[in-house]
């Protein structure tokens, strides 16, 4: 941890507004409610609900939220200061403002010169006047009034002595927090760094950040201004916003609790880490990121037979433990994996192999066999599981297959129409069943679930969720070697399976013995516990 002293840092999250700018997002007014409460409940200090006036949608939710009853968080909105022709009181933009009904104002300006005479089409003079007038006027109407400064930092590299100015000039007008804008996104860290340290030599008013990740170093940008000086850091969760996306607070924050050892958030509440970046991934309708820092899927997640070697010692190989952001620790299983991965996994699954050298030898031979075929076990824990058990002992078989078979009809119509045969034995008694399905995998699916559903009623809480199939071998065209990977459910935990053939049928078959077995295996545990 940095033992530098630094200042209190305020977290502001504009998920809602520049984050609904992303490429193929879209939030309802609901939508952003739900988030809201989510992001009180972390402890964000600010969201940003949008742009009052802009649209029906974002008047909807400034409308609903003043029904939240927000415990550690206060409702932002953001327009612009007022037009060049007209009064701060009469622009339409801050009679919006203050009709949302906030008590918290980010109003944006243009620092730049250029943008002045040629965006705005007005004198500096006058755009310096707009900002002055437009914060004196909502600072008489609201509680607290943010000047966003828009591409402060190319302002500043071209013309630093207004950019300066326009910074005075919202200071005086009595701005709570002057925010440094990194409009573009191509700003790097020491440039970043330096001009927040030049403002701050001659500002006495708050300072915040907000950076775009067109350089792809926004959290960087972001953690160099604090340590500059800056006590606002503005961003989106998992990164969201338009172009390339913001400044992602799902790794800023942890950064300045655990690194810098700044306490915008408690301990308590950075646990919910994980849980947050995940909970707006899904109401965004995007799949978490497994790779994103802290709280991915693969975040901690070890294959090399090394490194688990060494977490096993000692904590190594992670930066920080995975638990102080909601986050757990993953050993996969691989052909890169050793024996001490193999011990870890099998201390998952209930096994223990701690000393029985030769077994965890052979099954580390085994492992490396299969996956030299093409068997993926990193994704499919539930068929490695199944594995360890069958060669520890800890296993035994459901059913016996006879025989399956699987015909396809097609007419000239082009009606396609499949049918699956199976004979098997479940406890002593021989079963044949016959079904129809959409596809040779549903009507085996659904004809196994006939053979032993009576046998075994717990069948009927496990379902199929996603089905894969990857060629392995492209070039040997229809005759390759194909890996189906299933995922499955009973309501409460999920698994993945993975069976490997020439035959598509034979691997999905593999795939989906191991789906059920391994859900049956765990609902029997389960009762009888």
């Amino acid at each position: 941890m940095n033992s530098k002293k630094v200042e209190p840092v305020k977290l502001y999250d504009t998920t809602l507004r520049d984050g609904s700018q992303m490429e193929g997002l879209s939030f309802s007014a609901g939508d952003k409610l739900k988030i809201a409460r989510r992001l009180d409940e972390f402890g964000m200090h600010y969201i940003e609900g949008g742009w009052p006036g802009s649209n029906p949608k974002d008047m909807d939710f400034f409308k609903k939220a003043k029904d939240l009853d927000l415990k550690t968080s206060r409702i932002v909105a953001f327009g612009s200061t007022r037009r060049a022709d007209t009064t701060a009181k009469k622009d339409p933009n801050i009679k919006a403002l203050l009709d949302s009904g906030v008590r918290v104002v980010c109003l944006v300006g243009k620092s730049w010169s250029l943008h002045a005479k040629h965006v705005l089409k007005t004198t500096p003079d006058e755009n310096l006047k707009m900002i002055s007038e437009s914060i004196e006027y909502l600072k008489s109407k609201v509680d607290e009034v943010f000047f966003d400064a828009e591409h402060f930092f190319d302002a500043y590299d071209d013309d630093p002595a207004y950019a300066l100015k326009v910074l005075k000039t919202a200071e005086e007008a009595g701005a709570d927090c002057l925010v440094l804008c990194d409009t573009n996104g191509g700003s790097l860290p020491g440039r970043i760094s330096g001009i927040v340290c030049d403002v701050k030599a001659g500002i006495k008013a708050d300072i915040g950040i907000h950076a775009h990740n067109d350089g792809d170093v926004a959290v960087a940008n972001s953690i160099v201004a604090v340590e500059a000086g800056a006590a606002q850091v503005q961003g989106t969760v998992n990164g969201y916003g338009e172009r390339c996306g913001n400044a992602n607070l799902i790794s800023v924050i942890p950064a300045l609790v655990l690194k810098l050892g700044i306490p915008c958030v408690s301990e308590d509440r950075l646990k919910r880490l994980t849980e947050l970046s995940h909970f707006v991934s899904e109401v965004a309708n995007f799949a978490p990121n497994m790779h994103q820092p802290y709280v991915g899927e693969s975040a901690f997640a070890h294959k090399g037979g090394l490194h688990v070697s060494a977490m096993i010692r000692k904590q190594a190989y992670e930066h920080i433990d995975p638990a102080l952001v909601g986050n757990v620790r993953r050993v996969l299983m691989s052909e890169l994996a050793g024996r001490s991965t193999v011990v870890l996994k099998a201390k998952e699954f209930g096994l223990d192999l701690t000393g029985n050298e030769k077994k965890v030898a052979d099954i580390l031979k085994k492992v490396k066999e299969l996956e030299h075929v093409g068997y993926h076990f990193e994704a499919a824990d539930g068929s490695f599981e199944l594995l360890l058990r069958k060669e520890t002992g800890a296993y035994s078989a459901f059913f016996e297959l006879e025989s399956f078979r699987v015909i396809m009809d097609r007419t000239s119509e082009g009606t396609v129409k499949t049918e699956a045969t199976i004979k098997l034995h479940v406890k002593g008694k021989r079963y044949v069943e016959t079904s129809e399905g959409n596809g040779p995998v549903n009507a085996l699916d659904t004809a196994l679930r006939m053979a032993i559903g009576r046998a075994y009623p717990a069948l009927k809480n496990i379902h199929l969720t996603d089905y894969k199939v990857r060629v392995l071998d492209e070039k040997k065209g229809t005759g390759a070697v194909v890996r189906v990977l299933i995922d499955s459910g009973d309501g409460e935990k999920e698994w993945s399976s993975i069976g490997v053939h020439e035959n598509i049928i034979e691997a999905s078959w593999q795939a989906l013995v191991d789906s059920i077995e391994y859900g049956l295996i765990h609902s029997k545990m389960e009762e009888s516990r």
